[in-house]
């Protein structure tokens, strides 16, 4: 039983499960903010356009029962905000990330100039011929 809360331990202070824990919080803040923003501007206007004044408030009247699809569109809408912002937050991280893998690490490493063997950069004396090394 120890092990198992030592492991449980390990796996929730891991890096992974805090990205994704503060990944969760800030979805659902954004969600609210992309919900305001389609109920308290978009839809208002659009429903101007479509000659009421608030699209979320559209249906119809069929056989008794009625028929919201202005909320269906409303829906629509945030789903295209929140995926058209998620894209664009993922495609400026990968060009970041392609950025950080075409920059070359600095070397650590030189060649001796006396038998040619791959050594520290910060080395002295070559441990291969024990040549000195002018720096």
């Amino acid at each position: 039983m120890k092990k198992f809360i030592h492991e449980f331990k390990e796996f929730i202070s891991r890096g992974n499960v805090m990205d994704m824990a503060v990944g969760v919080i800030i979805g659902g803040a954004f969600t609210a903010i992309v919900n305001s923003l389609v109920n308290d501007l978009i839809n208002p206007l659009l429903g101007i356009l479509t000659g009421g004044n608030n699209l979320a408030e559209k249906s119809i009247n069929v056989l008794g029962a009625t028929i919201l699809y202005g909320s269906f569109i409303n829906a629509i809408i945030n789903f295209l905000l929140i995926a058209l912002v998620l894209f664009l937050i993922i495609k400026a991280i990968n060009s970041v990330h392609k950025k950080k893998e075409e920059t070359p690490a600095a070397p650590t490493t030189k060649i001796c100039p006396f038998c040619k063997s791959e050594i520290p950069l910060d080395a002295t004396r070559c441990p291969h011929c024990t040549s000195e090394l002018k720096e």
